[in-house]
């Protein structure tokens, strides 16, 4: 009887040591520096920050990320996946970096760190061009509508209209053409893949009002991460004062 329970005491304690181990601090600096490689996370379905040209991941957030790895000197590997598991991933090692359109909000700030903010966006509504029913974020009380999952469109919609039948898709592309098809009343996403997407898709517009506040994108690392959140400050500012990130921005933007 006190063998088993020595046994399972043995067993308790090695399992809450491979667990304390499993999640344990991650030396970024260390492991970049050892494979010469810095790892970007983002999901590669938010043109124009970040969309598939082939194999390649292009965009404004892909220009910013390759200046990252310039300035660490090391290779940059792109780990694209859905949006809501980029946390995830950033915790677990998975990646180093989240570059994704992503937007600095209290309860992210609580389990990673940001950079400083290098774009401030806000959240179109896309609706087809013969609705007339909609003219703003008030009349989307009671009607189905499209979010990508977890971006601030998802969070807008969710927490801060109520009566919405909200809708989930993996990128805008897949809810604007359930829009075109008669599935939704409307889409809510950053007004910059709004507007290229009302490019690329007849018969859907952007209404004038938009549907939340200004917010601010930025990048985003591990708590404790400091050096690596240093590094990227520094990038952004130097792509900032020389007015490198606007250009970037003004080759892919497409006005309404």
């Amino acid at each position: 009887m006190k063998n088993s329970k020595k046994l399972l005491l043995l067993l308790l304690i090695s399992a809450i040591m491979i667990s304390m181990v499993a999640c344990g601090d991650i030396d970024t600096m260390a492991r970049i520096e050892k494979k010469q490689q810095v790892i970007w996370g983002t999901n590669a379905a938010f043109a124009p920050f970040e969309m598939r040209d082939g194999e390649d991941v292009i965009g404004i957030d892909a220009e910013i990320a390759e200046r990252i790895a310039e300035k660490l000197d090391v290779e940059l590997v792109v780990e694209d996946m859905k949006f809501d598991a980029l946390p995830a991933a950033l915790k677990s090692g998975k990646i180093d970096f989240i570059a994704a359109g992503y937007t600095r909000r209290p309860d992210r700030e609580k389990e990673m760190t940001f950079s400083i903010d290098y774009f401030t966006a806000v959240q179109a509504i896309i609706v087809e061009e013969s609705n007339s029913d909609i003219q703003g974020v008030d009349d989307l009380v009671g009607k189905k509508v499209g979010v990508q999952t977890g971006t601030s469109g998802d969070s807008v919609v969710t927490d801060d209209v109520e009566g919405v039948d909200v809708q989930r898709y993996s990128n805008g592309l897949e809810a604007v053409l359930d829009l075109k098809n008669g599935n939704l009343d409307a889409v809510v996403i950053d007004i910059l893949p709004a507007q290229m997407l009302v490019a690329q898709n007849d018969g859907v517009k952007i209404l004038d009002e938009r549907a939340g506040d200004d917010e601010s994108y930025a990048i985003a690392v591990r708590k404790g991460d400091e050096e690596l959140i240093d590094i990227i400050n520094e990038v952004l500012n130097e792509m900032m004062e020389s007015g490198e990130i606007e250009e970037i921005v003004n080759k892919y933007f497409i006005g309404e």
